[in-house]
């Protein structure tokens, strides 16, 4: 920790320092927090980096806190933004703590916030809010509130957890809805990003910033070196299948509290059950549990010592649920950033060690992680990229500026959508055409208006569901009397089954009673017998840096900063037997799998579609039914490497060295996915997902390779 009496220190607010010393108890600041201090206090924009309870918020807070009371800031001047609302709820009463510091309010507001609520922030307006993207563009649109009257004090926003918000569509539409922020402010709005380790943090940092306007404003990365900081502890185990998970997990490190990550709702809750059988004191988190459910688990386990909760990737975002022993994971994640994530919530207190272990419970697991333990070997930390030609958010904000302004000039919402990169200016102008002439805008003298089709489609519950850009799947919710458990795919409830339907939720299985279809409610009493659960999900294709290592692993590297169990070792070298005929060094290989021939590239998912459409361009007669995995294209029983190389070869000479002629196909069920994708011509909602399905750079690089 930095000491508390210097230079940067003695910059922040008199009542501030005070609190910092004798509330909070602190001897000092911590690297990330010092250092932040004189660049938020500049006004610069700021990208904060650090690993989970980095000391992040606070870094951004005791700055701007400052920067408020010296500038005498009124009204709203601070917004904070949040991915997820239990993180909002989690972080409220610390904010309103610091806040209160100066004699200022700080509330949080969300889909859960009470009409009484909202009615007293609208009269009397805090001075930060909390709040998600999608609240803030709610009252952006609402009648019930004056925008301009609430916004137009706003000198800063904070971004909480802004790689998640950068990773997919959600952070289009946040930008967005701060360039329609600013604009009722009339100034420029200082923007500070909060983030976990990433591996483009100045790109990250521009991309934030907005359009070319904001791109201007001064900016500084904060990320300081971690000083001193001991190796993490870190194990891969295999262990088959979910009960022999649970058997390790309930063996090890007892008397200590374990936080075991999963990355499907139906894993968590399948080892929560089994845990349970074991007599372990087990809680349960995830999406699809009730919010009083997630809090009282979450609660009950912050207060508990010997104890495992078991969740999805909601307490991977900072969520505090008090101090953690140790961190394991069944399976492993996709990304090497939410490894860091994970690992980052253990080794807070002194004398403990960051630390965890993995739990692989098939191969395609255990590959997985022996491949992420080889890229955190490497340094690696992936970029984090924005989703690519995000035109559907264009689409939707062409509607939702409509429901904020009444009557807009399609030509000004344009120019300023075109800045921010939504979209061309050739395709704006299409794309407001197309919701033109299909109903969902109306025109009278020279602008635009909320038209009948968008009133159909989206009018219901307010317009609510126009302002999310993630698509929700259907589900039921599941109620024991009047107690919401949390809510289950809809199919789990209509598949045959023999005697009583049994579900799984909350850890704990459960006898369907009764379903209201109508209000999509299933009412349930307490079982003794097994149930099972299910939810909609998609698989997570692979980047090109891990399939790699994934083949790197499998021609002999083995991670050298993690221990591998015994059981581990004899798996590994029985994949590498395995994998023999199947990887090598410097070429892709074409291997006959008894009868099935497969090119194995090694290349991940996004590469692999770009490839596939490439043969099926100049030699579709290699392919077998276009299919593909994240490590291999599959091809017809006749087809050889030379073929395949040849194939490439054409296929460079035709569509160009770095095959970006290649539209990868797009299926209609795909189509279906994409939110918004009715409101775009159909040649641009094609082009969209097309782009976004594609890892030209990786597929350019496979089609150089060597083919054996």
């Amino acid at each position: 920790m930095a000491d508390g009496g210097s230079g940067a220190f003695d910059l922040l607010h008199p009542v501030i320092q005070h609190h910092v010393v004798n509330t909070l108890g602190w001897h000092g600041l911590r690297p990330l927090q010092e250092q932040a201090i004189e660049p938020v206090l500049r006004g610069h924009d700021c990208l904060l980096i650090a690993p989970t309870a980095g000391g992040k918020t606070e870094a951004a807070m005791l700055a701007l806190l400052t920067r408020m009371e010296q500038g005498q800031w009124p009204g709203l001047s601070v917004l904070y933004v949040c991915p997820l609302k239990a993180l909002l709820n989690n972080l409220e009463p610390r904010l309103a703590s610091y806040a209160g510091w100066l004699g200022r309010e700080a509330l949080v507001r969300h889909g859960d916030t009470t009409a009484g609520q909202r009615k007293r922030q609208m009269l009397e307006r805090p001075s930060m809010l909390l709040t998600t993207p999608e609240s803030l563009e709610s009252m952006l649109v609402s009648r019930l509130l004056d925008a301009r009257h609430m916004f137009a004090d706003v000198r800063a926003v904070v971004i909480d957890e802004v790689h998640a918000f950068a990773g997919d569509d959600r952070g289009w539409h946040l930008l967005a809805v701060l360039e329609r922020l600013t604009a009722i402010a009339g100034r420029p709005v200082q923007r500070i990003g909060l983030s976990a380790t990433v591996g483009n943090a100045e790109a990250l940092l521009s991309w934030m910033q907005g359009g070319p306007a904001g791109r201007a404003r001064p900016r500084t990365v904060v990320a300081p070196r971690p000083s001193g900081a001991a190796a993490p502890e870190l194990r891969l185990d295999y262990v088959g299948n979910i009960g022999n998970a649970a058997k390790v997990v309930s063996g090890i490190h007892l008397g200590e509290k374990r936080l075991v990550f999963a990355d499907s709702r139906r894993t968590v809750e399948a080892l929560a059950v089994r845990l349970r059988e074991r007599e372990i004191d087990t809680y349960v988190s995830h999406s699809s549990l009730s919010v009083d459910e997630r809090r009282r688990a979450e609660a009950a386990f912050a207060e508990a010592r010997n104890c495992v909760i078991a969740s999805t990737s909601t307490l991977e975002l900072g969520l505090d649920v008090g101090d953690l022993d140790r961190v394991l994971q069944v399976g492993a994640p996709t990304t090497v950033a939410s490894v860091l994530q994970r690992l980052g919530r253990t080794g807070r207190r002194a004398g403990s060690a960051r630390n965890l272990t993995f739990l692989a419970t098939d191969d395609s697991e255990f590959l997985r992680a022996a491949g992420l333990l080889l890229l955190m070997d490497d340094g690696f930390v992936e970029p984090v990229i924005a989703p690519p030609q995000p035109r559907h958010v264009a689409a939707q904000q062409f509607l939702g500026t409509a429901l904020q302004k009444g009557r807009i000039s399609l030509a000004d919402e344009a120019s300023w959508m075109a800045e921010l990169a939504l979209a061309s200016p050739e395709e704006l102008r299409a794309i407001a055409s197309w919701l033109v002439s299909t109903g969902h805008l109306d025109t009278d003298e020279g602008l635009a208006f909320v038209g009948p089709a968008a009133e159909r489609r989206y009018g219901q519950r307010n317009f609510m569901e126009l302002l999310a850009v993630f698509t929700a799947p259907p589900e039921v919710t599941v109620l024991h009397g009047r107690h919401e458990i949390g809510s289950v795919d809809s199919m789990l409830l209509v598949t045959k089954v023999q005697g009583p339907r049994i579900i799984t939720l909350a850890g704990r299985p459960w006898e369907i009673t009764h379903i209201d279809w109508r209000h999509r409610r299933a009412y349930v009493e307490p079982s003794e017998q097994v149930g099972e659960s299910k939810w909609m999900g998609e698989s997570r294709p692979y980047s090109f840096e891990l399939a790699d290592a994934i083949r790197r692993v499998l021609v002999g590297e083995t991670p050298p900063g993690a221990e591998l169990t015994k059981r581990s070792l004899v798996r590994l070298d029985a994949l590498r037997a395995q994998y023999a005929h199947r990887v090598a060094i410097g070429s892709t290989v074409v291997a006959d799998d008894g009868g099935q021939v497969r090119w194995w590239t090694f290349a991940g998912a996004r590469a692999n579609v770009v490839l596939t459409a490439a043969l099926g361009e100049v030699a579709p007669e290699l392919l077998d039914e276009w299919t593909f995995g994240n490590l291999h294209v599959s091809l017809r029983s006749d087809a050889t490497a030379g073929a395949v190389g040849s194939a490439l070869r054409m296929a460079r000479g035709v569509l160009g060295d770095d095959l970006i002629s290649v539209r990868p196909a797009v299926t209609e069920q795909a189509l279906r996915r994409l939110k918004f994708s009715e409101m775009l011509p159909p040649a641009l909602a094609v082009a969209t997902l097309s782009a976004r399905t594609a890892d030209y750079r990786a597929a350019a690089r496979i089609a150089r390779s060597a083919v054996t």
